[in-house]
């Protein structure tokens, strides 16, 4: 019996070691990104911005300020307290459900997204050989084959919860904000899959970590094999519709505040309204997590493998377990977190597009483009691999 338990406990320990390594670190970006916005907004309008909530260290006038970082804290409470507010006429389980509905699948999305190479405990701390042997596991909660298409099917659950969030409300301009939803992420999400078939030809898996694994090498000798360069033209249209998944500005017709109230969310209040508005946050720190990769050599740093690095030339620098797994999950947390400041500086730059403007700018534009890139994508692997 105890060697029944000893031959699954050391992989149950590590799944939920990554869980919440995972979670912990969606919520906090979550969490960050929310001061983020706000800074970077008061930046670009030569505001001071977010600066009043503070910590009071007990028995002293002493006050933590932190260039306001306790304002998303002092938000999440606010919601946590508010009256939870409901409309006369509403469908009570739909009403209920929406909101978790949209939230939790974002969670679910990077249980397939790896965060790090291979990690052998035994080797990164010798205290636990005895107890981990030789065993090694893929730094992600799931490591499945199909790991793309699990990323789709978790993603396009939000146009259930965003639709069942507009039609229970019994609410013109939630109902309206619901329909623009729907038709707006169903739009993009077909842009984003044609998109990500050009990738799943150059490298011919659908299983992410996989697909990191192949950026490791060089291209031609001189560039990184990230996706990037492979596919450039793909990247600027996944992203593109990544972020009109997102329903952010340019793309916020679900919610344009000027049309709608608040669109699908109008009818809501307190933490229900939170799980919405955080929901989007975490979402962007997800599709940096997907851009990152797919388009950018995932956690690697360029030339690097899960040995060490492969330089032009083919010179090669050998890394320790102690060394490459933390370099490689600061190297994915570096590139995540810089596609989101990306990210809000277009939210915060670009204009709000018309209702029609956003739904030609996909099916006149980005899809055409989209089934062209694959087009050449086909010829170009087809003739590379001889004809086959």
């Amino acid at each position: 019996m105890t060697g029944a338990v000893n031959s699954w406990m050391p992989d149950l320990v590590v799944a939920l070691v990554f869980i919440t390594y995972c979670m912990v670190m969606l919520l906090s970006f979550g969490g960050l990104l929310t001061w983020v916005e706000r800074k970077q907004s008061a930046v670009m309008s030569d505001r001071v911005g977010a600066n009043r909530a503070y910590l009071r260290i007990p028995f002293t006038n002493i006050k933590l300020v932190w260039l306001g970082l306790f304002h998303g804290m002092a938000d999440g409470l606010k919601m946590l307290l508010k009256e939870n507010f409901k409309p006369n006429a509403h469908d009570k389980v739909g009403y209920f459900l929406a909101p978790f509905i949209v939230f939790t699948p974002v969670l679910l999305v990077f249980a397939v997204v790896p965060f790090g190479g291979t990690l052998v405990p035994g080797q990164l701390v010798p205290a636990l050989a005895e107890w981990f042997g030789t065993r090694s596991y893929p730094m992600q909660i799931a490591t499945l084959d199909a790991g793309l298409l699990v990323v789709f099917a978790f993603s396009s659950m939000g146009i259930i919860g965003a639709m069942l969030a507009g039609w229970a409300s019994e609410n013109k301009f939630s109902l309206l904000g619901g329909l623009r939803a729907g038709s707006q992420m169903i739009s993009y999400e077909l842009v984003m899959g044609l998109t990500v078939l050009g990738l799943i030809l150059v490298y011919g898996t659908l299983d992410l970590g996989d697909i990191v694994r192949q950026q490791s090498g060089t291209l031609g000798g001189v560039l990184p094999a990230w996706g990037i360069f492979y596919q450039p033209f793909a990247a600027f249209l996944f992203l593109t519709a990544a972020i009109a998944e997102n329903k952010r500005i340019p793309f916020d017709l679900p919610e344009a505040e000027s049309e709608l109230i608040a669109g699908y969310f109008t009818e809501y209040s307190a933490m229900k309204l939170g799980l919405f508005m955080f929901s989007e946050f975490i979402q962007i720190a997800v599709v940096g997590a997907l851009f990152t990769t797919l388009f950018l050599g995932g956690y690697n740093l360029p030339f690097m493998t899960d040995a060490g690095f492969l330089l032009p030339g083919g010179r090669e620098i050998a890394l320790s377990q102690a060394v490459r797994v933390p370099l490689q999950m600061l190297t994915f947390l570096g590139k995540v977190a810089l596609m989101c400041l990306l990210q809000i500086q277009i939210r915060w730059t670009l204009p709000r597009f018309r209702y029609d403007q956003m739904l030609g700018l996909s099916w006149k534009l980005l899809l055409p483009l989209s089934l062209a890139n694959l087009a050449v994508t086909v010829l170009v692997v087809w003739l590379v691999r001889g004809g086959q």
